[in-house]
């Protein structure tokens, strides 16, 4: 079944497209997808999403081991999530991060300051999505889609790169420890190192010694800006977890429609007629109250 992009009318207008959708057999469910953003990190992680979406507003407060967070996106969203360490907020939001940073206070004005592992996507008909080390390392990310449909891979790099790190691309917070791993590009800022000028294309743009080694610790992850072929993904009408220090091996699992989802297909099928009008208007109601 072919996944549509949700209708953005009128309250009337848009419950009698859902209306005449559901008879169909369209599910409302599949306009949102669900994230799940899990810490298992020894170490409290600040997540953040850009562009952020109403429920959350791109930030969030720490979570320690084992918490997690949930929110939700649209069909047409594209944006990023990253984690944030080594933060220290006042009770006012103020405050700051050794990596990840995304402005002056707890809720994010721009996206992650270098050195930063980000988890990217595109939700569409078909999901692309992918973890990226373009912009260094600081965190283990691992990208899990939960009952989709396709190749729908987990990806990301659970490796720690910050044990491995070069000393010229690292960086150091309290006492020495490393923190994080810069990027060739933010330290030496070369064309050939940032895949530009007369490098700015996939033929000239070749793989570098440190982009090796970030590849060779995490085979799924973009390790330069032309890392196309091993490290883009897709899926369809998936709920995703973005794990942080977790193994790629990790049953995984994610909150959809107030409940806990470990496996198997999350559809409308078999329900009575009027309890899909019913959770269409819902839906559609709560889509037009977010566009207000």
């Amino acid at each position: 079944m072919m996944i549509m992009e949700c209708p953005n009318q009128s309250l009337a207008a848009a419950a009698l497209l859902f209306f005449l959708l559901v008879l169909s057999g369209f599910d409302p469910s599949e306009c949102l997808r669900t994230f799940t953003i899990v810490n298992y990190c020894r170490e409290p992680v600040w997540p953040a999403v850009m562009p952020g979406d109403a429920e959350n507003g791109g930030s969030s407060g720490s979570l320690k081991t084992g918490q997690s967070i949930v929110f939700r996106a649209p069909v047409g969203w594209s944006g990023r999530i990253w984690g944030r360490s080594n933060c220290n907020f006042d009770q006012t939001g103020n405050g700051s991060c050794l990596t990840g940073d995304c402005g002056p206070s707890l809720k994010c004005s721009a996206s992650g300051k270098p050195p930063a592992s980000l988890a990217e996507f595109t939700l569409t008909t078909t999901d692309f999505y992918d973890v990226s080390l373009v912009d260094g390392f600081n965190l283990p990310m691992v990208v899990t889609p939960i009952n989709g449909k396709g190749n729908c891979s987990v990806v990301g790099c659970s490796s720690d790169l910050r044990r491995s790190c070069p000393p010229e691309l690292a960086v150091k917070g309290n006492g020495g420890r490393v923190v994080g791993c810069r990027s060739a590009c933010d330290v030496f800022n070369t064309d050939e190192y940032c895949c530009r000028g007369a490098y700015g294309n996939p033929v000239t743009c070749r793989p570098t010694y440190y982009s090796q080694k970030f590849k060779r610790a995490c085979p799924t992850a973009y390790s330069y800006a032309y890392d196309d072929p091993t490290s883009i993904f897709t899926c369809s009408g998936a709920d995703y977890v973005v794990s942080f220090c977790s193994s790629r091996k990790q049953p995984e699992c994610t909150y959809h429609d107030n409940r806990l989802m470990c496996g198997g297909s999350i559809s409308l099928k078999g329900q009575k007629w009027w309890v899909k009008m019913i959770l269409a208007l819902v839906i559609t109601k709560y889509l037009t109250m977010r566009n207000l």
